[in-house]
C-alpha cells in the first residue's frame, strides 16, 4: 500500500487544469514543490478524443494523474443537456483512465461527485450508501457517469493490481468558479444574482426554489489539499468522501450571501424551480480517521470567492459559460 509521499519531480497531470477543482489542484501541487506538472487546454487535448488521449499519455508518460475534468453544471444545466453530460463524461474518464493504465501511470485518482448518492440516502451519506437507491432525477445522467468512473478505478485494480483511487467531494466552490446566470451551481448563482440586485438598487432576489434543502459546502483549497493528501496516504478501492461534514438550508446560504454581499433587500423563493435531493451531507468520518479535516469556514470562503468574482468583474475577464 502507498503512503510514501508522491516524487515531486515525476510527471504530474491534473487533466482539467482550466477548470475551478483541476486549477486548484494545480496550485496547490505547485505550492507543495511538483517540478514537472502537465497540463493541455480542452482546445490542445479534447479528452473525447481517445487517440489523441492515447497520444499524449505515450509521449508526457505521467507517473501520476489526477482526473479533475468533467463537464458539470447546476439543475438547469443538468436537466437540459442530460444526453451530453453521460456522454461527455463517460467519454473523458474511460479514454484518461484507459490510456493511464496503458502507460504506466502507477497513482491515479478520479473525482466523482456527492450526487453518486442515492436521492434519499441516510443522512449524512456513507461511501457504502452506493448503488443502494434510486438517483436524484434532475441530475441522474451525470451521476451515472461517475459511478461509472468510481467502477473503472475498482475493475483496474482488480484486473491490473493499480493503485488507483477515487474520491467524492460535495458541492464545491470557490475562485475560478462558474457563474454563469443559467448553468453555474447554487452559490456562484447567488453570489451574482444578490450582487447585481445590490448593484442595480433592486430591492429583492428571487431565489430558486423553496429554500429548504440542506446542502454541504467545501472551499476549493480545501478540495486540493485532500485530493495530495488522499493520493499519499490511502489505498483501498472504496471511494472517500470529501467534506466538511456540516451543511446549512439554500435559505440559510442566501441570507450569508447577502451578508457577505451588503445586501439590504429582501429573498423571494421562486417554489416553481425544482429542490434537487432534500438533503446531501457527506459522512467524513473515513477521512477524518485518515488524519484530514477542512480549514476554510464557510464565511471565510464566501468573502474570498466574492472578492476574486469583484476582481474578474473589474478586469473583464469572468467565465461566460
Amino acid at each position: 500500500m502507498p503512503t510514501s509521499a508522491l516524487a515531486r519531480d515525476a510527471p504530474t497531470y491534473v487533466a482539467g487544469h482550466g477548470g475551478l477543482v483541476g486549477g486548484a489542484v494545480l496550485r496547490h501541487l505547485a505550492d507543495a514543490g511538483f517540478t514537472s506538472l502537465l497540463t493541455a487546454s480542452s482546445a490542445d487535448l479534447d479528452l473525447r478524443d481517445r487517440d489523441a488521449v492515447e497520444a499524449f499519455f505515450a509521449v508526457r508518460r505521467p507517473a501520476t494523474v489526477v482526473m479533475a475534468a468533467a463537464r458539470v453544471g447546476g439543475i438547469i444545466a443538468n436537466s437540459t443537456y442530460p444526453a451530453d453530460f453521460i456522454s461527455d463524461n463517460l467519454r473523458m474518464q474511460v479514454n484518461v483512465l484507459d490510456m493511464a493504465a496503458r502507460h504506466g501511470t502507477t497513482r491515479l485518482l478520479f473525482l466523482g461527485s456527492s450526487c453518486i448518492y442515492p436521492k434519499l440516502a441516510s443522512q449524512p451519506i456513507r461511501e457504502d450508501s452506493l448503488l443502494t437507491g434510486l438517483l436524484e432525477p434532475t441530475n441522474d445522467a451525470y451521476a451515472i457517469a461517475k459511478i461509472a468512473g468510481v467502477l473503472q478505478v475498482q475493475a483496474l485494480r482488480r484486473q491490473h493490481a493499480l493503485h488507483y483511487i477515487s474520491a467524492m467531494p460535495t458541492n464545491l466552490y470557490g475562485p475560478g468558479d462558474n457563474f454563469h446566470p443559467q448553468n453555474s451551481h447554487v452559490l456562484p448563482g447567488l453570489i451574482r444574482r444578490i450582487h447585481e440586485a445590490k448593484a442595480s438598487g433592486a430591492d429583492r432576489v428571487v431565489v430558486w426554489g423553496t429554500g429548504t434543502p440542506r446542502r454541504e459546502f467545501l472551499h476549493v483549497d480545501d478540495l486540493a489539499r485532500a485530493c495530495l493528501f488522499l493520493l499519499e496516504h490511502y489505498d483501498a478501492p472504496e471511494p472517500v468522501n470529501v467534506g466538511t461534514g456540516t451543511d446549512l438550508s439554500i435559505r440559510e446560504l442566501a441570507e450569508l450571501v447577502a451578508l457577505v454581499v451588503g445586501f439590504e433587500g429582501r429573498l423571494e423563493f421562486d417554489t416553481s424551480k425544482p429542490d434537487g435531493t432534500p438533503r446531501k451531507l457527506l459522512d467524513v468520518g473515513k477521512l477524518h480517521a485518515l488524519g484530514w479535516q477542512a480549514r476554510i469556514g464557510l464565511r471565510e470562503g464566501l468573502e474570498q470567492t466574492y472578492a476574486w468574482y469583484r476582481q474578474q468583474l473589474d478586469a473583464g475577464t469572468l467565465r461566460a459559460a
